[in-house]
Parts: C-alpha cells; sequence; structure tokens
C-alpha cells in the first residue's frame, strides 16, 4: 500500500515537473481574456447590412443585383426562353463590361506605380 502511494505521489511529481510554468499561464492568460471580454456581434455589425446596400445600389447597371431580383426577372420570363437568352446575353455584356473596365483601372494604377517607381530609381541613379 505504501509502495502504492509511493508510485501515484512519484507519478504526479513528474506530471507536474513536465508541466511548462509558460504555457501554463498563456493557456490561463487567454482563457481570461476570452471569458470577460465583452462582445456583443449582434450590435458590432448593424451598420454592415445598410452598408452593403449602399454599395449594392451605387452600381447603376439594369442586371439584377439581388437573390430576389433575379428570382423575379426569372418568373418574368418563364414562358418566353428566347427573351430569357436575350436578357441573360445583355446582362452578361454588361457584367463584362464592368468587370473590364475595373481590370483596365487596376493595370493602368499598376503601371502608373511602375512608371513612378521606374523614374525614381532613375533619379537615383543619376543623383
Amino acid at each position: 500500500m505504501k509502495n502504492l502511494f509511493s508510485r501515484a505521489i512519484a507519478s504526479l511529481n513528474s506530471l507536474f515537473k513536465g508541466l511548462q510554468v509558460k504555457q501554463f499561464f498563456a493557456v490561463a492568460l487567454v482563457g481570461f481574456v476570452l471569458l470577460t471580454t465583452n462582445v456583443d456581434i449582434g450590435k458590432n455589425d448593424q451598420a454592415l447590412p445598410a452598408n452593403l446596400r449602399d454599395r449594392i445600389d451605387q452600381n447603376d447597371t439594369d442586371r439584377p443585383k439581388t437573390t430576389g431580383e433575379w428570382n423575379r426577372e426569372a418568373r418574368e420570363t418563364r414562358d418566353n426562353p428566347g427573351e430569357r437568352f436575350k436578357r441573360i446575353g445583355k446582362e452578361s455584356a454588361e457584367a463584362f463590361k464592368e468587370f473590364g473596365s475595373g481590370y483596365a483601372k487596376g493595370a493602368q494604377k499598376t503601371a502608373d506605380d511602375v512608371r513612378r517607381g521606374a523614374d525614381q530609381a532613375a533619379r537615383d541613379l543619376v543623383d
């Protein structure tokens, strides 16, 4: 019986020696911070839907922007596949044009940045 207690005490002793104090305190600190921080996600993102709606409405294209608009348009053209394909083609063209303009703006900005960097490098070489 005495041998059993001494082995149990020895194993607990080795367990506590193996437990690294820094890791224990790090875990305890993170747990404390998470449990005591008062974060209410519902209140913090109230402006997000309004902001998202504003950004969606900024785009002045005729194509549908929301799922409801897509579904309404699909119901309107349900019996006329020709009209449906015509609208899909027109909306796809608008989407590609919009995408292309964004791509062109990004490429132009990158080219301007590269040009400014090259001009600065040339001035640094001359100086």
